[in-house]
């Protein structure tokens, strides 16, 4: 009895620093804060559409990778605040068109939000087409860029960018240029392609317009070009810049946008926890007037287990949307579940005769394997909606599947250690009144 007393007090010890820990670390500006959705922050949701169409199959998954790595480094420039960027492809069973999903908090302008990410560069290096060799020059004097084939050199091999003027072995030019160096994979092709095309023109296309396109006088080694194009000082600095923070492996296209207002977030967020608040008041009413003691016992495990689970969101963090707040309301329904099934067995196993801790002993172990099977099954449902859902179900999946787990795991310790750790005696009238009244 000594050792489970001991255990009740450590687990009220902890629970006790849990909750300071949730309430002190509440304030805004910690970095222990509640991590919140658009729905509930406000902010802007942005839908791009990739077009994988040129990208080898095989190449796919690494090419949206590099994409969402490339758009996280643009965002992060701008000091966005716990931006979210997530890659998903479309159709029941994903085998649709492949998308950008891009949640950027406390931005409620659309333009803003879509400047942010920009109109990022699409970086290529083409041939002159074999034939096509006195067709480069349009009858206007342009260039014609159908003369021109792909070379699989792009923006996705770029290293470093920046504004220079001249050629660099000019000190006295003044115009404007753009020095790029290719990575090791990228210093490797380019050299290739300009051993094989020496006297050869290559044609330097920005998001498919051609800039310029120079004859290749040697091989070039070092994994340096210059992209000049008629620039001013302050556009090839804006496209130094663009180039620098990352040109897109893949085009990217609109699809769609949602705005979503301070006021509104902070409308949904009250709602959340107003609904939270009243349906916890009415369990745990529900629980103490049908079953006495251990109806006590499950409400105060449930104080523990919500404790748990918002030390939880903090610390992982897991970003909270009204999606997945559903999810935690839900899991606590199901920790009540659990609660009932236990005071049941323990009802039967007095009813049969037994003395209460005895009874509690038997109560719990006759619950677990219910408890167990639908719990279990519960996760696993979880686990499908995040594996397959969208960037929405995918939050409340994860909260519910936190939830699942760790309503089970307080339902079968803390409110049997707690139980047993009062010692009730059914042979008392206080003892009779506290764990029998309630289900008469």
């Amino acid at each position: 009895m000594f050792r489970i007393r001991y255990s009740a007090v450590v687990v009220l010890i902890v629970a006790a620093l849990v909750g300071f820990f949730v309430w002190k670390t509440n304030a805004p500006g910690s970095n222990f804060a509640f991590k919140l959705g658009l729905d509930l922050s406000g902010g802007t949701h942005l839908v791009y559409n990739a077009d994988t169409s040129k990208v080898p199959p095989a190449q796919i998954g690494d090419s949206m990778a590099a994409l969402q790595m490339v758009i996280e480094r643009r965002i992060n420039a701008f000091g966005v605040a716990e931006p979210i960027v997530q890659t998903e492809q479309g159709g029941a069973l994903g085998t649709g068109a492949y998308r950008i999903i891009v949640e950027l908090p406390g931005v409620t302008d659309v333009n803003q939000a879509v400047a942010m990410i920009g109109q990022t560069p699409t970086l290529e290096f083409k041939l002159v087409r074999p034939g096509m060799e006195a067709s480069t020059t349009n009858a206007d004097g342009s260039l014609n860029q159908a003369a021109f084939e792909d070379t699989g050199l792009t923006g996705t091999y770029l290293q470093s960018a920046a504004l220079q003027f001249g050629n660099g072995s000019n000190a006295l030019a003044t115009e404007p240029t753009v020095r790029i160096n290719f990575n090791a994979d990228g210093t490797k092709l380019f050299g290739d392609i300009t051993s094989a095309n020496v006297g050869h023109q290559i044609g330097i296309f920005l998001d498919g317009k051609l800039l310029s396109s120079p004859v290749v006088q040697e091989k070039i080694t070092d994994g340096t070009a210059i992209i000049s194009g008629n620039f001013t000082a302050a556009s090839a600095k804006a496209l130094a810049t663009n180039l620098d923070l990352g040109a897109l492996p893949v085009p990217i296209t609109l699809a769609s946008t949602q705005t979503i207002g301070a006021i509104l977030g902070d409308q949904a967020a009250h709602a959340g926890v107003v609904a939270g608040l009243v349906g916890f008041l009415v369990l745990a009413l529900f629980m103490i007037f049908w079953y006495r003691l251990p109806g006590v016992v499950s409400v105060v495990s449930l104080l523990i287990y919500i404790a748990i689970m918002l030390a939880i969101f903090k610390l992982l963090p897991v970003v909270l949307t009204s999606a997945g707040i559903a999810g935690f309301i839900l899991s606590v329904g199901l920790a009540v579940d659990a609660n009932i099934l236990i005071a049941e067995r323990i009802k039967e196993e007095l009813s049969s005769g037994k003395e209460a801790q005895k009874a509690i002993h038997e109560g719990f172990t006759r619950a677990w394997a219910a408890i167990r099977d639908s719990n279990i099954a519960h996760v696993i449902a979880a686990v499908i909606l995040f594996w397959f859902g969208t960037s929405l179900i995918k939050g409340f999946a994860l909260v519910f599947g936190l939830g699942v787990i760790m309503s089970m795991l307080s339902a079968i310790t803390i409110s049997r250690t707690f139980l047993l750790a009062l010692g009730i005696n059914t042979e008392s009238r206080l003892g009779r009144f506290l764990m029998r009244s309630g289900f008469n």
